[in-house]
């Protein structure tokens, strides 16, 4: 047994520090899980290079990236911002209805095709973006692409 007496910090910590001026300033994306995860594949695919660049920026950084790789970062959200933002403008009904399905079934993708797919639809016809899941087999048909989503409540899918 330890003699040690545990100690517990029980304060709110808050960093007032501000950023570097080299740092741009960006406004959070003040979204909740659901509509990032519903465009989540849209984001991937329209901010790709920044993500690349963000993420080369913190395997080169070797442990330090937080700090170093900040301007990368905000590269990465305001990316992320504008692509909700465009979703939001062009497709808003389908978004809503794919996010709120998310929400209600514990963010499980194959139970919110039926929803997903009209949204797939909408992005690409307006906003020429395609969800495609990376690291699939190209010989195979993609999984939201499946008439059949064996793991969901309803059989049936449109």
């Amino acid at each position: 047994m330890s003699a040690r007496q545990p100690r517990f910090n029980q304060h709110l910590l808050i960093d007032t520090t501000p950023l570097p001026s080299s740092i741009p300033s960006v406004p959070e994306i003040g979204s909740s899980s659901a509509p990032l995860l519903s465009a989540s594949y849209f984001i991937g695919a329209r901010c790709k290079p920044y993500n690349d660049d963000f993420m080369q920026c913190k395997t080169d950084a070797n442990g330090t990236g937080e700090t170093d790789c900040l301007r990368e970062g905000r590269k990465v959200t305001r990316c992320a911002a504008s692509v909700l933002e465009d979703v939001n403008k062009s497709c808003l009904e389908e978004f809503r209805q794919h996010w709120s399905c998310l929400d209600d079934n514990n963010q499980q993708l194959w139970q919110c095709r039926r929803w997903e797919r009209p949204l797939n639809k909408c992005v690409f016809e307006k906003l020429n973006i395609e969800k495609k899941i990376p690291g699939a087999p190209e010989n195979e048909v993609q999984v939201h692409l499946r008439k059949r989503q064996i793991f969901a409540h309803s059989m049936t899918t449109q």
